[in-house]
């Protein structure tokens, strides 16, 4: 394999797994968002999707973010008749957001980063051995 598909292959990958993590970190940070006003919608989990493209410079299969969407599932209710977004039975809707999952999807992340910044790291020292061995 040519070293530097081996390269542009670690950088998008490395790419990828930074705009997840900035989801990840955009999904905690907002995981207690309410609405405002009784029955409005609070924060949405977003979603990251990955897929497969062909890089024309390089003829190297890359990973790319398809989409950042949101988790269309149910949110949860509270019961807290206090609440300004709470509705008539005073119920608040939740955000639909796991902090376990969001944890686990953020090591998941963590550990593909790390596996990319070590094949670069890898590859780069290979690259600097050739040199060093044609001078």
């Amino acid at each position: 394999m040519d070293l530097d598909k081996a390269l542009q292959i670690s950088a998008r990958g490395m790419e990828a797994q930074t705009t997840r993590l900035r989801v990840i970190a955009e999904n905690l940070a907002n995981q207690d968002t309410t609405g405002g006003t009784p029955n409005a919608d609070p924060y949405r989990r977003k979603t990251v999707t990955f897929e497969n493209q062909l890089d024309r410079a390089t003829g190297t299969p890359v990973v790319t973010v398809k989409k950042v969407g949101v988790d269309k599932s149910d949110f949860p209710q509270r019961y807290d008749p206090s609440h300004p977004a709470a509705d008539a039975k005073g119920y608040v809707k939740t955000p639909n957001v796991n902090s376990f999952v969001e944890v686990m999807d953020m090591r998941e992340a963590q550990r593909s980063y790390s596996a990319n910044l070590q094949v670069m790291q890898v590859t780069r020292g290979i690259l600097t051995r050739a040199i060093s061995m044609l001078k």
